[in-house]
């Protein structure tokens, strides 16, 4: 007994910590698209300093008003893909938040080339995050998520880059204009008020989502397996509806939700073990 006692105290702290990920939510890198130095979080999964393996890696995207932190401190991404972990229901995989808190709108690039954070992501992010973590580089094992702003950030770079994602999981996402008019008020909104109308005629066929459903080619979209959710009281839920209604008319394959909630924390910190599982089934063979 007092043995067993002792092996307690000294060695099962030891274990408990073993069984844990870490979050490190203050990283950054240079950015000479931006001009400027961009933060960062990443999630490492719990066996990453005993192994020598790659992992696959899930891009989670923050939503307006927040920046890297938000999925770490709101989101509690430590705690939940731990437990999905232990539970079998999602696989190890690193996590990467990166932030795009700015006074532009999110992950977008403007046509007159004032702000081009999504050429920042593929060109400078990816390969940087990449090349520093043990990342399976391929498609098959690379998957994109995020909420709101963010959620239009993985529909719009799944959209744009179906070579680079198995997976896109959009949770109550802005899905950009749905309209060339609704171009004009998101730029007013925005502080642009007076460009050229082949502005918002480029940005509108850029991340239209809805347009970019109907127009893009059937093949590369339904090479992504999408899962997209939106609660039945958020504001932004027209756009999710349009984009599964557009999807469903052209036959390709998506998993579509609608719970009972609304645009908040609660929503996402309990959509987010379901994301966990449907980008495992993508990483392993099915």
């Amino acid at each position: 007994m007092k043995i067993n006692m002792i092996w307690a105290i000294f060695f099962m702290p030891m274990l408990l910590s073993a069984q844990s990920g870490k979050v490190f939510d203050q990283l950054t890198l240079p950015s000479k698209i931006l001009k400027m130095e961009r933060k960062y979080a990443v999630y490492l999964p719990p066996d990453y300093e005993t192994s020598q393996r790659d992992y696959p890696v899930l891009y989670l995207l923050h939503g307006m008003s927040d920046n890297q932190t938000g999925w770490v401190q709101f989101g509690e991404v430590l705690q939940i893909t731990d437990a999905a972990i232990r539970a079998g229901t999602a696989t190890p995989m690193i996590i990467v938040m990166p932030d795009a808190d700015t006074e532009v709108i999110g992950y977008v690039d403007r046509p007159n080339g004032e702000w081009s954070y999504e050429q920042f992501f593929f060109e400078e992010f990816m390969p940087y995050v990449e090349a520093t973590y043990r990342i399976k580089k391929h498609k098959r094992y690379r998957a994109i998520a995020g909420l709101s702003m963010g959620g239009g950030g993985s529909f719009y770079y799944a959209l744009h880059r179906p070579d680079l994602f198995q997976s896109a999981c959009p949770l109550s996402a802005y899905c950009g204009p749905l309209t060339i008019e609704e171009a004009h008020k998101h730029y007013e909104w925005n502080g642009l008020s007076e460009v050229s109308e082949k502005y918002y005629e480029d940005f509108y066929n850029k991340y239209g989502v809805v347009h970019l459903m109907n127009t893009l080619p059937k093949a590369d979209i339904q090479s992504v397996r999408w899962y997209i959710d939106c609660g039945d009281d958020d504001y932004l839920f027209e756009g999710s509806s349009r984009v599964h209604i557009a999807m469903k008319n052209r036959g390709i394959p998506h998993e579509y939700r609608v719970r009972d909630g609304a645009h908040n924390w609660t929503y996402w910190r309990e959509a987010l073990p379901s994301v966990l599982t449907f980008v495992s089934q993508g990483f392993h063979q099915y």
